[in-house]
């Protein structure tokens, strides 16, 4: 009888240990410059629903992502490790193409996956929205949803296996598309909340990767064509409505309080409109200037996140998502995997942390399949952040670029000159990281 009693005790301390794991809904948002929502300054348009977010969780301002661009930026947030040690550097295209960005066609499936990792801790794991680390064009070999881990999928067309409903032709949307791209935000939004409704009786992790607010803005189908404004803010304005409908029906369901919110972004923002968009920091999507790295970054879990806090402090990264999710749910790492990313949870739970590691960015491998962005947003290949210190210098040594972010966020002023040991030490592990990172994959 003891010993029954004690395996019954045991039992119901798993259970209860599973129901006191949130649902974790990680939304990230495509192509969402700094100064997009309103709660980071943003003037385009009001945006109640993320500033609610904010509101009731805490707000970073020093969140950046992996990559400046799509595909490594979501590779470091699946992976936990910086992109290119899945040669993973640029967005994923044609076969073509990707050689000429030194890449390789899909994301590894021997790669860390935090959905896998959830997974095998017993949450039920969905893939709705945007995917873009293997599938579409004429790469028709990339591993399915299910090796990286996800119990269910809706993708779009840059996926292994895209949602019929929004791929009626070849390519990332088309008027012939059953659901418009005007609607493809409530589309994703349904399948979220549908999926969370039928998996009740277990923790959920899901990925809602919208691809708004992403070129091209298609407000109705009487708009007028092109990436204007106006259309921008029809757009941003639906967006921060359906992200409400979604709030709503977190709460309908009688999840949102046991439901942790992460709101980011995957890279800065393509066209800027003069820097308006990326909150006046220098640069923009393809470039290493913050302008192209620093995103949103807003959590909120009800009664474990203080609401109204805004985290100054804190330097967060998208690598970091793997191992502070994974801490956040009670879940162990999986073991023999030297991750990039830190735990940060103890930031997300309302106490800045000072990380104990570097950052490293790196984006540019030639000038061909690189060339933009042109002018003064294009920036060196590599980056290291350390502290309130950034550096950014060419792979061959040249190009040098110091800045102190704490007292120059916009990068105005190069203290590479006046700083010359700073400068030297930083450019010696920004060089080194770079040359430890993998060959590229053979040409076939």
């Amino acid at each position: 009888m003891q010993r029954k009693g004690i395996l019954l005790a045991v039992c119901l301390a798993a259970a209860d240990a599973a129901e006191s794991r949130p649902n974790i809904l990680f939304i990230l948002t495509d192509d969402m410059g700094y100064g997009d929502p309103g709660c980071y300054g943003g003037k385009l348009t009001p945006t109640p629903n993320m500033d609610r977010l904010a509101r009731e969780g805490i707000r970073f301002t020093q969140y950046c992502s992996a990559s400046p661009i799509c595909s490594p930026s979501r590779t470091g947030a699946t992976t936990g490790m910086f992109p290119a040690r899945w040669r993973i550097t640029s967005y994923l295209q044609t076969r073509t193409g990707n050689r000429g960005c030194e890449q390789a066609d899909f994301l590894d499936p021997r790669a860390p996956s935090l959905a896998r990792a959830l997974k095998a801790a017993g949450y039920a794991t969905a893939h709705i929205g945007k995917w873009h680390m293997g599938g579409g064009r004429d790469v028709a070999d990339a591993p399915p949803f299910a090796a990286y881990g996800f119990d269910e999928h809706a993708g779009t067309w840059e996926s292994p296996q895209p949602h019929p409903d929004i791929t009626a032709g070849n390519w990332i949307w088309s008027p012939k598309d059953k659901v418009k791209r005007r609607d493809r935000t409530a589309f994703f939004v349904d399948k979220t909340l549908d999926f969370l409704r039928r998996h009740q009786d277990r923790p959920c992790y899901v990925n809602l990767w919208p691809d708004d607010v992403h070129t091209p803005w298609v407000p109705a189908d009487d708009a007028p064509k092109g990436d204007t404004p106006e259309n921008l803010r029809r757009v941003l304005a639906e967006y921060d409505r359906q992200l409400g409908r979604l709030l709503a029906g977190l709460k309908e369901l009688g999840i949102a309080g046991r439901t942790l919110v992460v709101f980011t972004s995957d890279n800065g923002p393509l066209p800027t409109f003069r820097g308006e968009r990326a909150g006046g920091l220098r640069g923009s999507k393809l470039s290493l200037y913050e302008g192209g790295v620093r995103e949103p970054l807003i959590v909120r879990w009800p009664g474990r996140t203080p609401a109204g806090r805004v985290d100054e402090r804190t330097v967060l990264n998208a690598v970091d998502l793997f191992p502070t999710f994974c801490a956040v749910a009670g879940v162990p790492l999986p073991g023999g995997v030297v991750f990039d990313g830190e735990d940060l949870s103890a930031a997300w739970l309302g106490k800045p942390v000072t990380r104990a590691k570097p950052l490293f960015w790196e984006y540019g491998r030639n000038d061909k399949a690189f060339k933009f962005p042109e002018g003064p947003d294009r920036s060196p290949n590599v980056a290291v952040r350390d502290g309130r210190w950034k550096l950014l210098v060419n792979a061959d040594g040249s190009g040098a670029e110091l800045y102190d972010l704490a007292d120059d966020p916009n990068e105005t002023n190069n203290l590479a000159t006046g700083k010359p040991d700073m400068a030297a030490r930083l450019t010696a592990q920004a060089l080194a990281w770079r040359q430890s990172l993998p060959t590229p994959p053979p040409r076939p």
